[in-house]
C-alpha cells in the first residue's frame, strides 16, 4: 500500500471537510507528477458509497485503477478502449466516452463522482461530462462531484471555477465548478525533490517571432500560423540543427509543434529511426504503438500538434522544445510537466522556448489574456478588502509596479454557513450617470438601477455633430504647476489642446483631485499615493495614463472639459491610429 505524502493528504481532507457541509462541486488542483492518482485511490478507499472515477484517456482508466487495487481493493473498469465493461463494483474506474454511451449500464446512485483532468469538461449540456454528471444527480440528488486537475484554466471558458479557498473570485459566470478546495503550487513540488528540476533555456538567439499573431477567444488560427511560420521558413532548419546539438545528451526529446505542416517538417529534420510525429488524427492503435515504443526508449523524438499535452506520462523525457505560441500559462505549465516527472539517473530536464513565450515557470495563471508589450502577474491589494489580486501589469526593475490592467476585485468573504459577500471594488469602472454606481468598462447596463450606460460610440457621434463641443484624439498629456494650482494639458494629434485644473491646497482640494482626476488616470489603480503637493504630481508624471479620448463644451466663452474616454474600443479612430 502506497504512503500519501503530506500534501495529498492534505488534498483528501479538504474534499473530506467539504462535502460534509456542502454539495456544490469542487476541484482540487495538483501539479503534474504529484500523484493524482493516490489521492483519487485513498478518497475512493474512504467513500461510504459507490463511486465512479472518470478519465478522458484509457492510459489514465488504467493507470488510476491500478493505484487503487494496490491499497488490496477490488475495483472495476469501463472502458471499451481496455475491452473491459464492468459496472457492478463499489468502485469503477471509466474512460468518459464508454460511460457517456453506456448510460443504461448505470442504474444504481453512486454518492460520489471524480473527474481526472476536468479542465476537459464543457459547459454544453449536451456534451459527455455534462450527460454524465446529469444522469448520476437524477439518480441521487445529494451526488458530490470531484475534480482534479493540474491547470483549472480552459481556452475559450477560462477559470472552471468561480470561487477559491484563498477567497478570490474567479468568475461569476455559470462554470462546471464551485469552488478550488485545494491547490499546491508547483514551486513546492520543486523545493521538496518531487519533481525534476527544470533547466530553462526561453531566450535561444534563433527564435520564432510571433508576437504579431492575434490570439481570438484564446486560441492562435492554424492558417495565421501558418502564413507567419512561412515568412520565417529559414528560421525551422536553423532551430533544428540547434536542437539536435541540445540533445546529443539527453534521453527522450518532445517537440511542441505550431500546426500540422509545421510538425511535419520538423520530423524532416530529425533522424528517421529515431523519430515519431503524433497528430490528432494518428489512429488510436498506431498513436498506442508510438507511446510504447517512445517509453521503452526505441524512440528518442516525439513531435506532436497539442494532443500530449494532459494525460501523457514518460518520465525519462529530459528535453522539451517548445516550437509553438502558448495562449496561456496553464498551457505552458501543461507542455513543460511532461518532462519534470522523476525518473532514475535523470538529473534535469531542458526545456527550450523557440516561440518567445515569454511565460515563467512558476507565474500563476491570471485567467486574462495576456496584454501586448512586456506585460507579467502582478500583485495588487485592494484598498477596500485588502486582498491580493492577481493581473497583468507592468514592473520596473526594482519590481514596483508601474502599471496594471486589472478592472475588478477577486475578492471574497464567506461565513461559516458558506455564503459569499463578493467585494465590490472596481479598479477601472465606467460610472452611471442615473446613480452614480460603479459598472464594468464593458457593461451596457448598471447593474444597480439597469439603466441604459451611455455608449461610447453614440456619445462621439453626438459631441462630433454638436457645434458648441470639441472632441479631441488624445495623443498625450503634459503638466504644468503655479504655486498649488496644477494644469494638465491634454494634446490632440493636430496640435489643438484642452486643460483642466485642480488645486492641492486644503484637504478638500485634495480629495477632489483624487476623485476627479488621480483614480482615472494612475495607471496602476487601487496603488495611488496621496499627493500633498504640485511638485510631487510634476516628479511622477510618467505615472498618469492619457484618456483615448478627451469632450469639451463652450461654457461662458470657455472650452470645459465633461467627458474623457479611456479604454476605448469602438468604430472610431484613436490617435495615430491608422483610418
Amino acid at each position: 500500500m502506497y504512503q500519501l505524502r503530506p500534501y495529498q493528504q492534505q488534498a483528501v481532507d479538504a474534499a473530506v471537510a467539504h462535502f460534509k457541509k456542502s454539495r456544490k462541486p469542487a476541484v482540487v488542483v495538483l501539479p503534474t507528477g504529484a500523484g493524482k492518482s493516490l489521492v483519487i485511490a485513498e478518497l475512493g478507499r474512504k467513500a461510504r458509497g459507490r463511486v465512479l472515477v472518470l478519465a478522458h484517456v484509457k492510459e489514465l482508466v488504467e493507470q488510476n485503477h491500478q493505484k487503487f487495487e494496490s491499497y488490496r481493493l477490488k475495483a472495476g473498469i469501463f472502458s471499451a478502449g481496455l475491452a473491459r465493461k464492468e459496472s457492478e463494483h463499489k468502485i469503477t474506474f471509466g474512460s468518459i466516452q464508454s460511460v457517456a454511451c453506456n448510460l443504461d449500464a448505470f442504474n444504481e446512485p453512486i454518492s460520489l463522482l471524480i473527474i481526472d483532468e476536468c479542465h476537459r469538461i464543457s459547459l454544453n449540456e449536451e456534451s459527455s461530462y455534462p450527460l454524465v454528471i446529469n444522469h448520476f444527480k437524477k439518480l441521487n440528488p445529494q451526488l458530490c462531484v470531484l475534480g482534479l486537475t493540474a491547470t483549472p484554466f480552459r481556452l475559450g471558458m477560462g477559470w472552471i471555477y468561480n470561487y477559491h479557498y484563498h477567497g478570490m473570485v474567479r468568475t461569476l459566470a455559470p462554470r462546471p465548478f464551485y469552488r478550488c478546495i485545494y491547490e499546491l503550487p508547483l514551486r513546492y513540488m520543486l523545493q521538496h525533490g518531487y519533481l525534476t528540476p527544470p533547466m530553462l533555456d526561453d531566450t535561444p538567439l534563433i527564435h520564432y517571432q510571433f508576437s504579431e499573431l492575434s490570439c481570438a477567444e484564446g486560441f492562435f488560427k492554424e492558417k495565421e500560423l501558418n502564413q507567419c511560420l512561412q515568412t520565417q521558413k529559414r528560421i525551422t532548419p536553423l532551430i533544428m540543427e540547434q536542437l539536435l546539438e541540445k540533445a546529443s545528451d539527453r534521453r527522450a526529446v518532445m517537440i511542441f509543434a505550431a500546426t500540422v505542416k509545421h510538425a511535419r517538417e520538423i520530423l524532416g529534420f530529425l533522424p528517421a529511426n529515431q523519430s515519431a510525429l503524433i497528430l490528432g488524427e494518428t489512429a488510436e492503435h498506431e498513436r498506442d504503438q508510438l507511446i510504447q515504443r517512445f517509453k521503452q526508449q526505441q524512440l528518442k523524438f516525439l513531435v506532436n500538434v497539442a494532443v500530449l499535452t494532459t494525460g501523457f506520462d514518460a518520465p525519462h523525457v529530459d528535453l522539451i522544445a517548445i516550437l509553438r505560441p502558448t495562449e496561456s500559462i496553464s498551457l505552458y505549465h501543461q507542455i513543460i510537466g511532461r518532462g519534470l516527472r522523476l525518473s532514475e539517473g535523470k538529473k534535469d530536464c531542458l526545456i527550450v522556448d523557440y516561440a518567445g513565450n515569454r511565460y515563467d515557470l512558476h507565474q500563476p495563471e491570471v485567467g486574462e489574456l495576456r496584454p501586448p508589450g512586456n506585460t507579467e502577474p502582478v500583485q495588487v491589494l485592494c484598498p477596500a478588502c485588502g486582498f491580493a489580486n492577481t493581473f497583468w501589469g507592468r514592473l520596473t526593475e526594482d519590481g514596483t509596479i508601474i502599471e496594471h490592467f486589472g478592472r475588478k476585485c477577486q475578492g471574497f468573504l464567506d461565513d461559516d454557513e458558506g455564503e459569499i459577500e463578493l467585494c465590490d471594488y472596481r479598479f477601472r469602472f465606467k460610472e452611471c450617470r442615473e446613480c452614480g454606481a460603479e459598472n464594468d468598462i464593458a457593461a451596457r447596463q448598471c447593474h444597480q438601477c439597469q439603466a441604459t450606460l451611455v455608449d461610447a460610440d453614440k456619445q462621439l457621434k453626438e459631441a462630433l455633430k454638436s457645434q458648441d463641443t470639441l472632441v479631441i484624439r488624445c495623443c498625450g498629456m503634459s503638466f504644468s504647476a503655479e504655486q498649488e494650482k496644477l494644469t494638465i494639458h491634454y494634446h490632440d494629434e493636430d496640435g489643438a489642446e484642452l486643460s483642466e485644473s485642480f488645486r492641492l491646497d486644503s484637504p478638500q482640494d485634495r480629495r477632489e483631485f483624487q476623485q476627479g482626476f488621480l483614480r482615472f488616470h494612475w495607471r496602476s489603480p487601487g496603488n495611488e499615493p496621496e499627493f500633498h503637493s504640485c511638485s510631487q504630481i510634476m516628479a511622477l508624471q510618467s505615472m498618469f495614463r492619457a484618456p483615448d479620448f478627451v469632450i469639451a463644451r463652450m461654457q461662458k466663452k470657455r472650452r470645459i472639459i465633461c467627458d474623457k474616454l479611456f479604454d476605448y474600443q469602438g468604430r472610431y479612430r484613436r490617435a495615430y491610429e491608422l483610418s
